[in-house]
């Protein structure tokens, strides 16, 4: 087979993988559905969004997140047990939220921009396909992107306790109402989807605390100011977290102190 061919079935093949969506257990796949299952499942129907990565007005084909989480794992939301949802992305990129926001209602799983023919428009500078699947969400409260799950090109959503899945992101051993403890809710939440600690979380950015922690070699100062808006140090994907107060940067940096005494290094990355 000539090489030019060998490619072309690679891509292919590839394409029909990332049109799948998985459902996983603690890490084991339960099903897996492509579009055209889930679709019959869940009925799609046209939602109307504030895009806020796009910053404009969308029209979507979609279906509603609780009907998209029943069809993969058999039971509407307030049936599934645990209490953590972790939306898995094509890039690595990881979200947590919890099961309880997942079932909100006003969440959506999108297929496509009803306005391209059912293709999404290519998104930010790189010009990303948010494809084959994208979490949205309809009322304005719900627009947060730090608060609320908007992972673009989802590959999996998997039922789980972070704590259990991530065990060395815990800081345990500290005292329950030492601020280490909220720092941690908070990297849950607003950082384990692009970062991991001790090798465990997203990995689209750089590891927090090993080799070594990022209070280890940065001024906190220097860090609490580049988690806040990190355009004003270097353009990259970063997101700025304005809306993080003054005690939850505290509370992040305590956390992170708390876990350069309980590293636990798996090594570089590939």
């Amino acid at each position: 087979m000539r090489r030019s061919s060998l490619v072309v079935l690679l891509l292919m093949g590839a394409l029909a993988q990332a049109a799948t969506l998985e459902f996983r257990r603690d890490g084991t796949v339960v099903r897996t559905l492509d579009e055209a299952a889930l679709a019959a499942a869940c009925r799609p129907r046209t939602v109307e969004i504030d895009d806020p990565y796009y910053s404009a007005p969308k029209r979507y084909r979609a279906c509603p997140l609780a009907a998209v989480l029943e069809a993969g794992f058999g039971a509407p939301p307030a049936r599934l047990p645990g209490e953590d949802v972790l939306f898995r992305a094509l890039d690595g990129y990881v979200k947590p939220s919890t099961l309880a926001r997942a079932a909100e209602d006003g969440g959506f799983v999108a297929f496509g921009d009803v306005d391209r023919g059912g293709k999404f428009a290519p998104l930010g500078r790189r010009g990303v396909d948010p494809g084959p699947f994208y979490v949205v969400w309809t009322k304005p409260a719900q627009r947060d992107t730090n608060v609320y799950p908007w992972p673009y090109q989802l590959a999996a959503i998997e039922l789980t306790d972070f704590a259990k899945t991530f065990p060395h992101t815990v800081p345990s051993g500290v005292p329950a109402d030492a601020p280490a403890w909220r720092g941690f809710a908070i990297f849950r939440t607003q950082c384990a989807a692009c970062h991991s600690v001790n090798g465990e979380g997203g990995t689209v950015g750089p590891d927090l605390n090993v080799p070594q922690s990022i209070v280890e070699y940065r001024p906190v100062e220097q860090v609490k100011a580049y988690i806040r808006n990190p355009a004003t140090f270097r353009y990259g994907n970063m997101p700025a977290h304005e809306d993080l107060s003054t005690d939850d940067l505290d509370a992040l940096i305590a956390y992170f102190r708390a876990m350069k005494d309980r590293k636990r290094d798996p090594g570089g990355r590939p």
